[in-house]
């Protein structure tokens, strides 16, 4: 008798306990549920202009503000074919060309440049180094436009404005004092024993440098080139100060050019060419997002 009571009390524990996970799990599975929704809509509302902008792509001038929806009733690609075409001599592939002649020249020199800097304010001591370093933070505290007008006297008076110059040279120079300041936290971060142990065996600073170090900085680097990638791609003001000849714009002139000579804007063309503008940095963001993001945090992880 008394043993039929401790297992009835037990199969009523026992029982009570089930319920209670289940409840627990119920506020568990909505409480997600809740969290999704919320978060899918409001990734909605921020996306929405993206998706509109590639829905009114395909859409006629006359229907494009005939409604706030994006999906188009009569789906057509003139804007895209006549877009291509722009309103200049040159088609809309020539300003793709230059802007990846921009790009890659300051993706290369700011990555070597940056990377060299860096690991000299991060590993060596010489005279000067704190007030220089403290300058390298004052300049990335300077804003852009303050240095434009300097910037524009001295490539005058070297001969570079209409050249690609005056947009390679700065960042071959390191002249991008974020991604400086950038590699050397990430380099503070990283032990030198590998370094200290290559220098006993006869390794130069560049050979650690080359053979040991930048393998470890491989996802702040490719952070860096995709922060200049994207930097670039919407770089208007720099191509608009340096650069007067059409056939060297690249794609963010071309899109203003558009605007500028055309009497009644076609904005279907308009939207069809920023569509393919921002195609290649969403692109390249979403295949390297992992290094980017690994980069982005590796330096406050590691240590």
């Amino acid at each position: 008798m008394t043993e039929a009571l401790s297992n009835a009390t037990i199969s009523a524990k026992d029982l009570e306990a089930a319920r209670a996970r289940k409840n627990e799990q119920r506020k568990v599975l909505l409480s997600s549920i809740i969290r999704y929704i919320v978060l899918f809509a409001v990734g909605l509302i921020m996306l929405y202009p993206l998706i509109w902008l590639i829905g009114a792509s395909f859409k006629t001038n006359s229907e494009m503000f005939a409604s706030a929806g994006f999906w188009p009733k009569n789906p057509t690609i003139s804007g895209y074919i006549e877009g291509w075409r722009t309103s200049t001599p040159y088609t809309f592939g020539r300003f793709f060309l230059n802007t990846f002649l921009i790009l890659i020249p300051k993706m290369i020199g700011t990555a070597i440049s940056a990377t060299a800097v860096a690991y000299g304010f991060a590993r060596f001591e010489f005279p000067g180094k704190k007030v220089l370093f403290a300058s390298l933070i004052a300049i990335l505290l300077l804003p852009n436009v303050v240095t434009r007008i300097p910037q524009y006297l001295l490539f005058r008076e070297f001969g570079w404005l209409d050249s690609f110059l005056p947009l390679w040279v700065p960042s071959a120079l390191a002249g991008d004092a974020f991604f400086v300041f950038m590699l050397v936290q990430f380099l503070r971060a990283i032990p030198r024993d590998m370094e200290e142990a290559a220098r006993v065996d006869g390794a130069s600073s560049w050979q650690a440098l080359l053979f040991i170090v930048v393998p470890l900085l491989t996802p702040a680097l490719i952070s860096v080139c995709l922060f200049q990638f994207m930097w670039t791609m919407n770089d208007f003001l720099g191509p608009l100060i340096y650069l007067s000849s059409v056939d060297k714009y690249p794609v963010s002139l071309a899109l203003k050019l558009s605007i500028d000579t055309t009497e009644a804007f076609a904005w279907n063309k308009i939207l069809s060419m920023s569509v393919l503008a921002i195609t290649p940095a969403l692109v390249v963001f979403f295949m390297a997002q992992k290094y980017f993001i690994e980069g982005i945090s590796a330096g406050g992880v590691k240590g």
